[in-house]
């Protein structure tokens, strides 16, 4: 069992310019044990780049989120986030989950697709009769999740342009200052407090008036907790799938072969979202650090309690160990148990309406435009916890 004292790292290794995974991750998992890093900012940290060890750590429970509050965190920027329910453990957790778990099922979320349907309809309409080069983010690949989730909690639609530059601060790993980040947070809370009280004065058949009625009349949750339950939802609901979809035409054009396939067989629509949640390494880095409670053994790594650990979710879904050739984009693949949407108590809440999202918004712009193709330079994102295009310009 290694405790390896070796200087760590500087972490992430992947480039924000590309949805390549860096090369650094195959040399890592080559090794054995745990690899030590160091961030920006936060103190050092345990990597995990295996898919076995991934699972591990994300599904036991003596790993946890909430003592991250009594550390300094493993981070990118400066601010630290209030992650809200993300930060949580069970039992606190589970009750703020459960409150909102109904509205996200697979049952209640199908209800949706007639509407993203038309809603992914409309916007093609518009793409096209704007003509190319178009760029798909803002015309198409953002417009949808955000629409959904907006009318999900009630927001209304002259304020979406608001939550770009709320959530890009939110997601953000530049210099902004931790006095910056909080002013960010606070500004978008305020915004929520108003929209609640409205919500109050007003109820509607929404998911706000639902975690209000949980609030007033069942008191299971606080008042902050409602609010940033609120914002979790409004951020989380539309900033990685707006990202992924462009993610996943990028790796489909890269990729003709299976673009083709799936033009052909577009009801293999659900199993190519599943293979590309895979490929596609979303985030610049691992995920939010886990905290052991106590001394684990990880990988053949013994992590003592109180040390942080990062799961590169990329790097899991790329384990020759667990995936026939991981490097390979395969449409028809089975059983593919990837980590795109975590692992255990902090599954995302959301992947039933991600997978709609992402199968409407791919499924109806390949079979619309059969000529698509990118028309101009790439504007990547930098500076944030996710990566793809802030602009993809198109022809078809």
């Amino acid at each position: 069992m290694t405790t390896a004292d070796t200087a760590p790292l500087s972490y992430p290794f992947n480039v924000a310019e590309s949805l390549d995974l860096s090369d650094v991750y195959e040399q890592v998992r080559e090794r054995p044990g745990l690899l030590k890093v160091q961030l920006a900012y936060g103190e050092p940290a345990w990597l995990v780049t295996r898919y076995a060890e991934a699972r591990f750590v994300l599904g036991d429970q003596r790993f946890s989120r909430a003592e991250s509050a009594k550390h300094d965190e493993p981070r990118q920027s400066e601010g630290r986030r209030d992650s809200g329910i993300l930060g949580m453990d069970p039992p606190d957790h589970t009750r703020l989950r459960t409150l909102v778990a109904k509205a996200f099922t697979v049952r209640q979320v199908e209800k949706l697709r007639p509407q993203v349907k038309e809603l992914t309809r409309e916007l093609l309409d518009g793409l096209e009769a704007a003509g190319p080069p178009a760029d798909l983010v803002d015309r198409y690949a953002l417009p949808i999740p955000v629409a959904v989730i907006c009318r999900l909690l009630g927001v209304p639609e002259q304020d979406r342009p608001k939550f770009r530059v709320w959530s890009d601060a939110a997601l953000s790993t530049s210099s902004l200052t931790a006095e910056e980040f909080d002013a960010n947070q606070e500004e978008l809370r305020s915004y929520m407090r108003q929209l609640i009280e409205e919500h109050r004065r007003a109820p509607r058949d929404d998911l706000m008036t639902a975690l209000i009625d949980a609030r007033d009349t069942g008191d299971r949750l606080s008042e902050l907790e409602l609010v940033d339950l609120c914002i979790g939802i409004l951020v989380a609901g539309h900033e990685t799938t707006a990202t992924q979809i462009p993610n996943f035409v990028l790796a489909l054009l890269d990729h003709p072969d299976q673009l083709a396939l799936l033009r052909e067989r577009p009801e293999l629509i659900g199993g190519a979202v599943e293979e590309l949640l895979r490929f596609v390494p979303l985030g610049s880095g691992a995920g939010q650090a886990r905290y052991a409670t106590e001394d684990i053994d990880v990988g053949g790594t013994l992590v003592r309690a109180g040390t942080p650990v990062l799961v590169a979710v990329g790097a899991a879904n790329r384990d020759a160990l667990r995936f026939d050739a991981p490097g390979t984009l395969n449409i028809t693949r089975t059983g593919n148990q990837h980590l795109g949407f975590g692992h255990g108590v902090h599954h995302c809440l959301g992947a039933p309406l991600a997978r709609l999202e992402l199968q409407e918004a791919i499924g109806a712009l390949i079979t619309r435009f059969p000529g698509l193709h990118v028309a101009g330079d790439v504007e990547w994102k930098t500076q944030m916890l996710v990566r793809g295009p802030r602009v993809l310009p198109v022809g078809w």
